[in-house]
């Protein structure tokens, strides 16, 4: 998801007003060269023509299946119509539907629709002729918001640094996490179309990089939250092998999503029961085929039922998260990958140090009552000090619970059967920030990693927010490239190990390569059993 737990204030969204002498000659350099990368590119489905700024061609709204209405609503996505003459690509194609969140921090720029399945590419203007590493963005958003319009997203700056990157839109809510019994097909996957979109869209990115300068063979797959819980669960069914080579998991939980899991099928809890109780809502009865064709001749916002990040716990008409089908996915990674599962592939997994989550409790003596016999030691690490607020400190032990031990669980089992794992956490706060957040909150690393700090917080951004920006961007290239976040003259980054429990630490004050600064308070978590919320 792309704001701090249920969107958090982050500052000023205000763009920067001016343009730099250095920017200006970028510009000029980028049209000197653009000859040397086509603005037409042919895709398997017809031709396109992207735009050039500052050095950088960017191609948007390409579709990488047909709409998903009609009949296709709750369907597998299928190949769009091939179309003849060239398609312009200046433009985002529509996000997904959805209710956007007020106050997200990442805010659409399209108006949502269902017909959505669009991918964008960003690439240089001009390279030396190599295919060049590929990364493809997927968005968080809790399964039910976000999309690939927002301007934090924009990959003109992984360009600039060698890059080709993919980014596309995967269906949300009712309409991509949706299990109803007429749907079952034998020896088909059904319920889990925000995957199934995924899957395509990789096998898109498989089938056309190419034509964009791309190397298909050297596709690294990243996102964060919704996004990240994404990465492993395409690390985990075999549906995606082969499709990439390299994963960055960032805030992706790992011990289930944020809520118990949801068999297919199997009574009230099941998908298909929540399939039917959103039907019931909407006014159809039944449960077979005139049923499903009535769900789908009803108007999109119906089905929507008003979801966001903010409602999803509260409207009765949400079908819920991800559904548990043995193909496409499998249940909480942690398990998961205990059990052998995953492609055994370089992956980057970390968190942020105020991550999400929090406990439902109304006091800190109720809180640290859930320690059970490790109740003292609970308190003399999350409130040394006896004066923090309850918010805090349920932030960070449900924080930990959440995101930041399923992170270095993950890190500990890869690692154990010989993957080449690299683990880190995200501290640094923007200056602006300082004196307001007790640490980086969830989501905060993403206008660093895409180095659009300056499009996040306009003038509130600092040489030293820009200087973090470059160094993070950095460090997820580098890996991109080789599979090793080592980029030159920055501290090393070395394989995580589980004895040494060091990881990449992005500080106040740089990154700094150094044991856990969190081991005690999450290997307290572990051994008190502590439980998610629903689970």
């Amino acid at each position: 998801m792309r704001s701090a737990a249920e969107t958090r204030p982050l500052g000023a969204m205000r763009r920067a007003a001016t343009v730099t002498i250095g920017a200006a000659f970028a510009l000029i350099c980028g049209t000197a060269h653009a000859a040397h990368a086509p603005l037409t590119v042919r895709t398997e489905y017809g031709r396109v023509r992207g735009a050039l700024t500052r050095g950088v061609l960017a191609f948007k709204g390409i579709p990488y299946a047909a709409p998903p209405e009609g009949v296709l609503r709750w369907a597998a996505p299928q190949p769009p119509r091939s179309w003849h003459g060239v398609r312009s690509a200046r433009h985002f194609g529509p996000d997904c539907m959805q209710r956007p969140t007020p106050g997200d921090q990442a805010p659409l720029r399209t108006r949502p629709s269902e017909n959505c399945l669009y991918v964008n590419v960003w690439r240089p203007a001009h390279s030396s002729g190599k295919p060049l590493p590929v990364m493809v963005w997927i968005y968080g958003g809790w399964y039910v918001d976000g999309g690939t319009s927002p301007a934090i997203y924009d990959g003109s700056s992984f360009a600039r640094r060698g890059v080709v990157l993919v980014s596309f839109n995967y269906r949300l809510g009712n309409f991509g996490l949706f299990s109803f019994p007429a749907l079952l097909r034998r020896h088909q996957p059904v319920g889990d179309f925000t995957f199934m979109d995924q899957i395509a869209a990789l096998r898109w990115v498989q089938h056309n990089i190419a034509a964009f300068g791309g190397n298909p063979h050297n596709v690294t797959v990243f996102g964060e939250s919704a996004g990240g819980a994404s990465v492993n669960a395409l690390l985990i069914t075999p549906l995606a092998r082969g499709l990439f080579q390299k994963a960055i998991i960032e805030s992706g939980g790992g011990a289930g999503w944020l809520g118990p899991d949801r068999p297919l099928r199997g009574g009230a809890p099941s998908a298909e029961a929540a399939g039917v109780r959103l039907a019931r809502q909407l006014g159809v009865r039944g449960q077979g085929t005139k049923a499903l064709a009535e769900l789908r001749a009803l108007p999109a916002k119906r089905v929507l039922e008003g979801v966001n990040m903010r409602t999803r716990a509260h409207v009765v008409g949400y079908v819920g998260g991800p559904v548990v089908d043995d193909r496409l996915y499998f249940g909480a990674p942690v398990r998961e990958y205990a059990k052998g599962m995953g492609a055994r592939i370089p992956v980057m997994i970390g968190s942020n140090s105020a991550d999400l989550g929090w406990m439902p409790v109304k006091s800190l003596p109720a809180l640290f009552a859930e320690f059970g016999p490790y109740a003292a030691r609970a308190r003399a690490l999350f409130d040394p000090t006896g004066e923090l607020p309850l918010q805090q400190v349920s932030a960070e032990v449900g924080g930990d619970l959440w995101m930041i031990e399923p992170a270095r669980a993950i890190a500990r089992i890869l690692s154990a059967r010989g993957q080449p794992v690299y683990e880190y956490r995200y501290s640094y706060v923007p200056t602006s920030m300082r004196g307001t957040w007790w640490g980086a909150w969830h989501a905060t690393e993403i206008p660093f990693v895409f180095d659009t700090v300056r499009v996040h917080y306009g003038t509130l951004t600092s040489r030293a927010d820009e200087a973090m920006a470059r160094t993070m961007q950095r460090y997820w290239v580098a890996f991109a490239r080789t599979g090793h976040p080592d980029p030159a003259g920055a501290p090393r980054w070395p394989r995580y190990q589980i004895r040494a429990d060091r990881l990449m630490n992005f500080t106040d004050h740089g990154p700094v390569f150094e044991p856990d600064p969190y081991r005690q308070r999450l290997d307290l978590v572990l051994r008190a059993g502590l439980q998610r919320p629903g689970t």
